[in-house]
């Protein structure tokens, strides 16, 4: 009988130590406060979320945040430019410890990444040339039509239903998407309505596009993506960025960007 409680008193024991060590094995906010580093990965060409000013400086939306975010963790901030197309090869081999830069949360990405609570709103949307010529999503057909490499634009016009009628052409970055509109290269680009609003205010812009508000390809969310098994520091990101939304700092951001608090935590 002894010999019987004596098992068991050793299984619990090695039960309690095995879930102890489980428990603790999430080592990934200790490895940031370590390290005093968070290296968020981004598109640098992607404005108002984050890209580079006339200056070549990183600045966006989303860089403010993180930055305010990092103060707050007490560590600094690195931003690390990346290819898009390749965004969860470089956070899965941790050359970046996140990507936070309008990244739209997916259920496909939901299998490969940890994301955090959404903090904005945004829709897929087709812009084109102001010229009258192309007035819908139906009118695309036969055209060429611009979209991002990997990006959650480029998956939501595959599936609508002017998609297999239409030349495709994949672009590394919006900025030169649109670029490409203006000269003709291509007939539309399928954008982030964000950042299209962000391109058409610029003057340069102003008469020569639009968008087409009223067919929008998608609607989703924007969040920062981390690598799974790394809760403790999803969790302490979002416990400052939760507080930003109470103390006014996050609204104050987004007025600076956008004008408006479109924020959504």
């Amino acid at each position: 009988m002894k010999k019987v409680i004596k098992i068991l008193i050793m299984s619990v024991i090695i039960c309690s130590l095995f879930i102890s060590c489980k428990k603790d094995s999430d080592q990934s906010l200790k490895a940031i406060q370590d390290k005093k580093v968070f290296v968020l990965g981004l598109d640098d060409s992607y404005p108002p979320m984050g890209y580079r000013d006339e200056n070549g400086e990183i600045v966006g939306f989303d860089i403010d945040v993180a930055r305010e975010v990092c103060s707050r963790l007490g560590v600094e901030l690195k931003t690390q430019p990346i290819d898009w197309s390749a965004k969860e090869l470089e956070l899965l081999t941790k050359n970046i410890d996140c990507i936070w830069n309008g990244f739209t949360v997916t259920e496909e990405r939901k299998e490969k990444i940890l994301f955090s609570e959404p903090y904005l709103k945004n829709r897929q949307v087709v812009i084109v040339r102001n010229d009258g010529k192309i007035n819908s999503i139906a009118s695309l057909s036969g055209k060429k039509v611009g979209v991002q490499a990997g990006s959650s634009g480029e998956y939501a016009f595959e599936q609508t239903e002017v998609y297999p009628t239409v030349r495709v052409v994949a672009f590394k970055d919006f900025l030169t998407a649109i670029t490409d509109l203006k000269i003709g290269g291509v007939d539309a680009v399928i954008i982030d309505e964000i950042v299209a609003d962000s391109q058409i205010k610029k003057a340069s812009a102003a008469n020569q596009l639009k968008i087409l508000r009223s067919e929008p390809i998608a609607s989703e969310d924007y969040a920062i993506g981390f690598r799974k098994g790394e809760q403790k520091l999803v969790d302490a990101v979002q416990q400052k960025i939760n507080e930003m939304k109470k103390d006014g700092t996050l609204k104050k951001i987004s007025e600076k960007w956008f004008g408006a608090d479109l924020t959504n935590i």
